[in-house]
């Protein structure tokens, strides 16, 4: 690797881009081997975490921490054993989504927890020199951000850090999806690309340019 030049980490679950400078212990988190696909359910082997939604799936944080990497892991989908029965969305239903759990709090599908989180709604205080206090449930606001602040892109088959001031049209480039799973063939709408194996998947070249988006759907 070049000094000084910035490259993408190879390790599934991170594909953020460091230089050798900024390559310490624990700046990469990653997942260390490999998915289950099993009746519409998509798990990681290593840390059992799991959603029927492959967008979501794919944005389950890392279990391990370690060092960027340019060597391509070799990470191999782990055959669902038929014998061990696969929660069903009807199942977790009745319970209740749990605060602690980073994806409930987000309104996200959790298999763990029940099928859809609590929503949150802010609660703005406002109050003037002589009046009583009021509290109001108001839409989210945006987040302000700096336009030198390095943010991570979310948008599908992109992962790089980017600054706000030089973000533009072009800038990205991504996969609007959305993924499919098919008879063992995996692959993007988009794009209509298929191949056989989780890692060529994860390897087909993005077919959409746009703008950068730390805060992607």
């Amino acid at each position: 690797m070049e000094k000084g030049g910035a490259v993408r980490c190879q390790r599934i679950g991170c594909d953020a881009m460091f230089t050798e400078d900024s390559n310490i212990d624990g700046s990469c988190r990653y997942h260390d081997s490999g998915p289950i696909f099993h009746d519409g359910m998509k798990e990681w082997s290593c840390c059992k975490q799991r959603s029927h939604d492959f967008s979501l799936f794919l944005a389950i944080p890392g279990c391990k921490t370690g060092k960027h990497t340019t060597e391509k892991p070799v990470t191999k989908i782990v055959p669902a054993n038929p014998r061990k029965p696969v929660p069903l969305p009807s199942a977790a239903q009745n319970k209740k989504p749990d605060d602690s759990c980073s994806r409930c709090r987000q309104g996200f599908f959790c298999s763990d927890h029940g099928s859809q989180g609590r929503p949150s709604k802010p609660i703005v205080i406002t109050a003037n020199k002589d009046d009583h206090v009021e509290k109001s449930a108001v839409p989210p606001v945006k987040k302000i951000v700096d336009l030198n602040e390095p943010q991570i892109c979310r948008n599908k088959g992109c992962g790089k850090t980017f600054k706000e001031k030089e973000n533009h049209e072009t800038a990205c480039e991504y996969h609007p999806g959305p993924a499919i799973f098919h008879d063992r063939m995996r692959g993007w709408k988009c794009c209509d690309i298929h191949v056989k194996e989780f890692d060529e998947f994860m390897n087909i070249p993005p077919c959409t340019k746009g703008w950068h988006n730390a805060d992607a759907a």
